[in-house]
């Protein structure tokens, strides 16, 4: 009988300890991204990947991550800041600036849905309160919602960073939140 007892408690641990969570990615949030380098073998840095919610290395160019760059004059001064993305096609529109947060998260939030936009490649301009359209390489979507820019020189080295909410629907859908 103890024996059947030991038996059953080791198949039971098994049994729960090999059961796997579907992990689903969050479809919304908040983001900081930033042009720093990271050595490996190459030179990369982090983007954002909507569909995996969370921040990847941009090594092997994988398509649909969102990074940030400074763009510099023949003086190496900051001029702007820019989204960029490896989508090989027109897939950003500015949906809205405004001139103070309140409105900026106001508008953000009552965007639910949109249709027929004007999408345009990259790279484009990125400053405080922008909302922006993204459309991923698989047709699906993200609003994002500009909070932080910083454009500076570090150590010499201009930098840039930009934190964002987000939201993404990976439905296909031209509506927030994804059906």
């Amino acid at each position: 009988m103890k024996n059947s007892l030991v038996y059953i408690l080791l198949f039971s641990i098994q049994v729960l300890s090999s059961c796997k969570k579907d992990v689903t990615p969050a479809t919304s949030g908040t983001a900081t991204i930033d042009n720093t380098t990271t050595l490996g073998q190459t030179y990369y840095v982090y983007g954002f990947l909507f569909s995996e919610a969370k921040k990847v290395a941009t090594l092997d160019d994988p398509v649909d991550v969102l990074t940030i760059s400074p763009e510099v004059n023949i003086n190496n001064e900051i001029v702007r800041i820019t989204f960029n993305v490896n989508t090989f096609r027109e897939c950003f529109f500015l949906f809205g600036e405004y001139s103070d947060a309140p409105s900026a998260s106001a508008a953000f939030n009552n965007l639910t849905s949109f249709s027929n936009p004007q999408w345009i490649d990259p790279p484009v301009e990125v400053k405080l309160n922008q909302i922006w359209l993204f459309r991923t390489s698989k047709n699906q979507y993200a609003k994002i919602r500009v909070v932080n820019t910083v454009a500076e020189k570090r150590n010499n080295i201009p930098y840039a960073e930009c934190s964002f909410e987000w939201e993404y629907q990976p439905d296909g859908t031209l509506t927030f939140p994804g059906k």
